[in-house]
């Protein structure tokens, strides 16, 4: 879990993997290509009223499938959450994330530098 967003990073509730996690595969691997995306909002709406769930658990879960590998090459992009159908599409969305973990680093960098300044 993460530290300040304790509910939001918990492991997944049982509910979440046993009801939740199989109906999330099974619509994301219909997702074949950036014009078959779907966004966050549209899981939540969809799956309301009959399942609760928040956007934020939405986004575990799908990273739950992706760190577990149950639905491979799913990606998101501004269109929404899809399998790519190229290496290209994988490689541009790896190197996002990469840039995206330079910009935390450099911040936490800077805090640590920061609190040091102030604090040591």
């Amino acid at each position: 879990m993460i530290k300040g967003f304790d509910k939001e990073t918990q492991p997944l509730s049982a509910y979440e993997k046993d009801i939740l996690l199989p109906i999330l595969i099974k619509g994301l691997r219909a997702r074949i290509g950036k014009e078959y995306a779907v966004t966050n909002k549209q899981i939540v709406k969809s799956l309301s009223p009959g399942h609760k769930i928040s956007d934020t658990r939405v986004r575990k879960i799908i990273n739950y499938i992706r760190i577990n590998d149950l639905v491979p090459a799913l990606i998101a992009t501004s269109a929404g959450y899809y399998i790519a159908q190229t290496e290209a599409e994988l490689l541009d969305y790896e190197r996002s994330l990469e840039g995206r973990e330079d910009a935390i680093r450099t911040v936490r960098l800077s805090i640590e530098r920061q609190r040091k300044a102030i604090y040591n």
